[in-house]
């Protein structure tokens, strides 16, 4: 089994690390929270207050951070993972951030004889505690190969999106296409209603039809038609407005940056941003329905 450096134990990283302890790894924690240290304690594991410290003595590294300035900190700062973890180290960063930071930090590690992979997620905190995650991966095949056996401990589906950087890009286009299928179904929602339209009726029509989608039949955005859908817990977050909102700016900046258009992707980030704007920002992203309807 590995020794595991993991640091950032925030929503989702915490039941990560506690999913790679029940696997039997040594998971050595690193956390500005002393209640996230405390609970990976509790689990099994351990903790240090620098990451320098634990990536110095891990076979792996896994980092789970707010954004691409955090991520360049951590691994390219003075005293950080890459100046101080050994050759070859396995490096994954599970942190949803920028393509260009991505790729930064891979070339640094790989300049520094180290294996790194760029591993973002998709699944929420309910995918996070069942260990059921989605993890797209880019860096070469070696590196895929060795994260492989590691990222199965904390997920369900893992899939080599291409070169550094790709697990990035997969994830910004997912969760884009996630934003706008969650606004439109809400509009078609709230459109129903108007029309005096039924939501379960709608919800029974739409999801044997055409109009089917995730946001429809997994995340509901109204109350009834999926029970453990947000919609039924206040808007309960799993994944939060603010959080979909950082996606989507991601997206927008990757688009301007590569001459894309993304015309629904910008209207969608407009749109999250009022909602964001209006106090829901730590409500659950599926909550828009209750913005539009307003």
């Amino acid at each position: 089994m590995s020794r595991i450096a993991f640091i950032g134990l925030g929503n989702m990283g915490l039941p990560m690390a506690q999913n790679l302890l029940k696997a039997g790894h040594q998971v050595e924690g690193v956390d500005l929270n002393p209640a996230s240290l405390e609970k990976l304690v509790t689990a099994g594991g351990t903790h240090v207050e620098f990451a320098k410290v634990a990536a110095a003595r891990a076979d792996v590294v896994i980092t789970m951070l707010p954004a691409g300035k955090h991520v360049r900190d951590v691994y390219l700062g003075s005293g950080g993972i890459i100046e101080n973890a050994n050759p070859g180290t396995l490096l994954i960063d599970c942190s949803t951030i920028d393509v260009e930071t991505a790729r930064e930090v891979a070339a640094a590690a790989e300049a520094r004889g180290l294996f790194m992979v760029d591993a973002p997620v998709s699944g929420g905190t309910g995918g996070a505690a069942g260990g059921t995650l989605t993890f797209m991966v880019g860096g070469s095949t070696q590196a895929f190969e060795r994260a492989q056996s590691i990222l199965d401990k904390m997920g369900k589906t893992i899939v080599h999106a291409g070169g550094a950087g790709n697990g990035q890009a997969a994830k910004i286009c997912n969760n884009m296409i996630l934003g706008i299928s969650m606004i439109a179904v809400s509009e078609a929602f709230v459109l129903a209603e108007k029309l005096g339209l039924d939501h379960q009726k709608l919800f029974d029509i739409s999801s044997r039809s055409s109009g089917q989608c995730w946001s429809m039949t997994t995340y509901c955005p109204v109350p009834g038609p999926v029970p453990t859908s947000p919609a039924n817990r206040d808007y309960a977050p799993g994944f939060t407005a603010a959080m979909m909102l950082k996606d989507l700016r991601l997206a927008q900046d990757a688009a301007k940056s590569s001459g894309a258009t993304t015309e629904l992707g910008a209207d969608a980030e407009r749109i999250y941003s009022a909602y964001a704007a209006s106090g829901e920002a730590e409500k659950d992203f599926s909550g828009i329905f209750r913005f539009i309807r307003a």
